[in-house]
């Protein structure tokens, strides 16, 4: 799976927890997030560049989180991104959350992007990702989901 997935690490806050010093549901999507970007980043595509460049953005359209365990404060969890599906406009990414001390997995989840102009209009993924995409050794069934949808 070298290239589809990407792991990174992030630190529970004190403001990141809730009365019950749990770790607040909403930052796991902030988290899956990070794991996304650095994943992004460490193949060399840079969002900040796309964006003031080529005035392309990939909004999250879809949102998915199953909570299974809590994290809490100074907890350090990994997360894990993986690409799991695209198209010409759309990206789907699934996660995983662990605790690193005990490998618990608190929370996986699902996003979906769509690449979208300055106006929000719907756009091709910038051809640099594309390019990087079609090179990656996607699963056999989204691989033939790929290839009905693009004649190749």
């Amino acid at each position: 799976m070298e290239g589809l997935e990407g792991r990174t690490r992030v630190r529970v806050r004190y403001a990141e927890t809730d009365c019950m010093g749990r770790a607040y549901h909403a930052n796991y999507l902030i988290w899956f997030e990070c794991g996304r970007v650095e994943l992004l980043r460490s193949r060399g595509f840079d969002y900040a560049r796309v964006e003031r460049e080529q005035e392309c953005y990939l909004p999250v359209f879809e949102a998915y989180v199953k909570y299974l365990a809590p994290a809490f404060f100074d907890d350090e969890i990994e997360i894990t991104a993986r690409i799991e599906d695209y198209s010409f406009v759309r990206l789907t990414f699934a996660y995983e959350a662990r605790r690193v001390r005990d490998g618990i997995l608190c929370a996986e989840g699902r996003t979906v992007l769509a690449a979208v102009d300055a106006k929000g209009q719907p756009r091709k993924l910038p051809q640099d990702l594309r390019a990087y995409l079609e090179k990656l050794p996607l699963p056999a069934e989204q691989e033939r989901r790929r290839r009905s949808r693009t004649g190749r």
